[in-house]
């Protein structure tokens, strides 16, 4: 049974590709194996706040990835019958970031910019199609089984990283556990073509409505310059081939997004969304970051951007232990840190989020809309706000973490 002199690495997503360079910046080798045989093509994450921005300038990929993409510096909170009542200019931040905006960019641009930079590095090695059937560990190494058209293998490391998603087979055969719940309601989510600005839309925003709130977004598109994506709640006792029909999709958007305007739809699905928190980031040899270790529901953008800092963290600390600079409860310290991140910033705003945009109480309702109209009326106020929602202060949050 061979031993791999590297650490392995699960899953060629954002947050596998951006450890992997993190690792591979501190010369410490590692392999990548992902069941897929190229880059998803998902319909995911999209929009990058300015922390992750920074952290992949310092990896090297700045270059390439401005190239590409949106700058949305303000977004919107909009009641869906009486428009916005609250915006937001990330400009206040200019002088604690350089990236004083939301990023919008297809979370598989960045995996690709990420996967032909790792071309170039002598010490990782990209295997494709190649499947994670379990993992467990002894305490000192981690035992892998892989599967591939040509059968099963095994193979042992020294650390494996879960950078596999929500359904993460490291999670799920490791040992750890991931409590949270489950939202009722489906996510119905379309890309459209046409002009949202002459609705009145920024680049980001938030629609909320008892029924029909929404998120929208303005998406980067290669071949598209008007490609937005809306995001609504949708009837989770109603079967998808009837809430996918044009029909249903149409009559959706024109009703959150308060027009009568029928859309080119480019693409329509349906997901569940669910809260939780793996019980620790760090079994011995066994590693968790990303969608592996916590999922929340998208609003806010959090999951893709907390996915990243994951990964930052983890790469800096595992690569201090890899070269003798530090003890293995230096990973401890990864766990607690950005675990602490994922309850008590992650969830908490994101579920805040998605309650302030269904609140049924219209007292509440109004209530909740001035004082965020206070808010961005405050440049102060405002400045607090940014720095939470930008996930700025969920980065110094976690450096306070011991």
């Amino acid at each position: 049974m061979p031993y791999e002199e590297r650490i392995a690495i699960i899953g060629a997503g954002p947050v596998g590709l951006t450890t992997a360079l993190g690792l591979a910046r501190r010369g410490v080798p590692c392999v990548v194996y992902e069941a897929g045989e190229t880059i998803a093509r998902e319909q995911r994450g999209a929009a990058f706040h300015p922390p992750t921005l920074e952290m992949l300038r310092s990896l090297g990929v700045e270059s390439a990835l401005m190239g590409m993409g949106l700058r949305i510096p303000v977004w919107q909170m909009r009641d869906r019958v009486d428009g916005v009542y609250a915006e937001f200019d990330l400009g206040l931040l200019a002088d604690v970031t350089d990236f004083p905006f939301r990023y919008h960019l297809p979370q598989y641009y960045l995996s690709n910019v990420l996967l032909d930079e790792l071309r170039r590095q002598p010490d990782v090695e990209l295997r494709f199609g190649e499947t994670l059937q379990s993992v467990e560990t002894d305490g000192n190494s981690a035992r892998l089984v892989l599967s591939t058209a040509a059968g099963q293998s095994e193979t042992h490391a020294p650390w494996v990283v879960g950078a596999d998603g929500a359904r993460s087979t490291v999670r799920k055969t490791g040992g750890f556990t991931f409590d949270g719940f489950t939202w009722r309601e489906k996510f119905l989510v379309t890309n459209v073509r046409g002009c949202l600005e002459d609705l009145g839309y920024t680049g980001t925003a938030y629609v909320s409505d008892p029924d029909a709130w929404a998120v929208v977004l303005k998406l980067y598109d290669e071949s598209c310059d008007d490609l937005w994506r809306v995001a609504m709640p949708a009837d989770p006792d109603t079967d998808d081939d009837a809430l996918l029909t044009p029909e249903n999709v149409q009559e959706r958007l024109k009703e959150v997004l308060g027009t009568d305007k029928s859309f080119s739809l480019v693409y329509s699905g349906t997901y569940r969304v669910h809260q939780r928190v793996a019980d620790t980031f760090v079994k011995g040899p066994i590693l968790l970051a990303g969608d592996a270790a916590h999922i929340n529901n998208p609003i806010g953008g959090f999951g893709l951007n907390g996915g990243v800092h994951d990964a930052f963290n983890l790469a800096n600390r595992l690569a201090d232990v890899w070269q003798g600079k530090a003890g293995p409860e230096l990973l401890e310290l990864y766990s607690r840190q950005r675990r602490t991140v994922a309850l008590e910033v992650v969830q908490k705003n994101s579920i805040r989020n998605k309650n302030l945009m269904e609140e049924r109480d219209p007292e509440v309702r109004r209530r909740n809309q001035k004082a965020l109209r206070d808010i961005s009326l405050d440049t102060e106020k405002s400045r607090e706000y940014l720095m939470e929602t930008s996930m700025i202060s969920s980065i110094r949050r976690a450096e306070q973490v011991n």
